[in-house]
């Protein structure tokens, strides 16, 4: 069997792999070839077609803030940017908003965090509890001391036609797709060569990006490292409410529930406690969490929901990283030219053009450009130092 022979192999080619294609293809610095694998070519279960699809800038860490304000000026060019012979994907980007509620005792967080936002350029703005009621009336307020709103910048999205965007613009700019799982990463002293797949073939790189979501760590592990991340279910449910909320944007309660818009309907959910939520790789719907937990907290939050109809739900994953839920990014010290985009913790799709950009960087410079992202590398991981993010939904 022939051993190919590419600059890039990146595994994974949903959100993130498909990013780091498009930037590096993009650059002109960059002549080389990319290889694209990708073990699920429908993505009927990759965790950016099966999210909530939202892109928020309200985060207490900078980098984080710094990603998603980048993703949100991709997003506002992206039909320019991805267009392909005159066509080109709509991502559906509604600047709806995010709301964070606080009670009086998670005011004063709010608060420090709002100060790093809007120092960062983010246009957040704090609202009182009495500002909230006026301003959204069908909201209960009783319980709340205050809000963050973004007024713009925020919002939702279609988060597969972002991806498929990215993809077919990438394929255009010379990118290789490849419908295959990887089995394992070749390496010779301390060195990644390539990679071998599950046929057996081989294929050999100078560079390979992990960018395999829930199965990075598995691919990790056949280099010898040991990467922090696991894979924990997310269910999303759908719902029809006669309640009247004009104006509503993605709301995060202080109990961690969310809701949004969706169509002629409403989105929401929550994450199980941490008793309840081990790693997991089914599809199977936590129904009893709506039914139990959410359905509750969604009715004492907006009264007319208590007349809600769930219509449909779905589950996915997120890559979740056990240290401190945030990305790793870059190289591990025993390998420089294997790159991790791992940990995204629910933040993969919002984070994703910014991703991209910075591990096509890394490639083509070896360092970052455009945004400083060192913090976010293995060095906290291996020193058991995490970079704690206090808006985590």
């Amino acid at each position: 069997m022939e051993t190919q022979l590419f600059d890039v192999v990146i595994v994974g080619g949903a959100a993130t792999g498909s990013s780091a294609a498009y930037f590096l293809l993009s650059n002109p610095d960059f002549k080389g070839k990319v290889l694209v694998l990708e073990q699920d070519p429908s993505y009927q279960h990759c965790a950016t077609t099966l999210s909530a699809a939202s892109i928020r800038h309200q985060f207490s860490t900078p980098e984080n803030i710094r990603m998603s304000m980048f993703g949100t000026e991709f997003l506002r060019q992206f039909k320019h940017n991805m267009d392909v012979n005159g066509d080109s994907s709509d991502p559906a980007f509604v600047e709806g908003g995010y709301l964070f509620l606080a009670t009086a005792e998670g005011e004063e967080v709010l608060r420090s965090n709002l100060q790093t936002q809007q120092a960062e350029g983010a246009d957040i703005q704090m609202f009182a509890a009495a500002e909230l009621a006026a301003k959204y009336p069908w909201m209960n307020t009783s319980d709340l001391a205050a809000g963050s709103l973004g007024l713009s910048g925020e919002g939702w999205l279609d988060a597969y036609g972002m991806m498929q965007g990215m993809r077919r613009k990438a394929i255009s700019l010379g990118a290789t797709y490849r419908a295959a799982r990887v089995q394992k990463l070749l390496h010779q002293n301390g060195s990644i060569n390539g990679v071998e797949l599950e046929n057996g073939e081989k294929i050999h790189a100078k560079f390979v990006i992990n960018a395999a979501g829930t199965d990075a760590t598995r691919l990790a592990q056949t280099a010898g490292i040991e990467l922090p991340v696991q894979s924990h279910k997310r269910s999303v449910f759908y719902f029809t409410s006669p309640a009247h909320v004009p104006g509503c944007p993605m709301v995060i309660d202080p109990t961690g529930a969310y809701f949004r818009p969706e169509g002629e309907g409403f989105i929401a959910g929550i994450a199980p406690s941490a008793d309840q939520d081990p790693p997991c790789t089914d599809f199977d719907v936590q129904h009893e969490l709506f039914d139990d937990l959410l359905w509750p907290l969604l009715a004492e939050r907006v009264p007319g929901f208590e007349a809600l109809r769930l219509v449909r739900s779905w589950a996915g994953h997120y890559d979740m990283n056990l240290l401190d839920q945030n990305l790793i990014l870059g190289a591990h010290p025993q390998m420089q030219n294997l790159l991790f985009a791992n940990g995204l913790s629910g933040h993969g799709m919002q984070q994703a053009p910014a991703v991209g950009r910075a591990l096509s960087e890394l490639v083509v410079y070896g360092h970052f450009r455009s945004l400083d992202l060192t913090r976010l590398g293995w060095q906290r991981v291996l020193e058991n130092q995490p970079l704690i993010e206090k808006n985590v939904v």
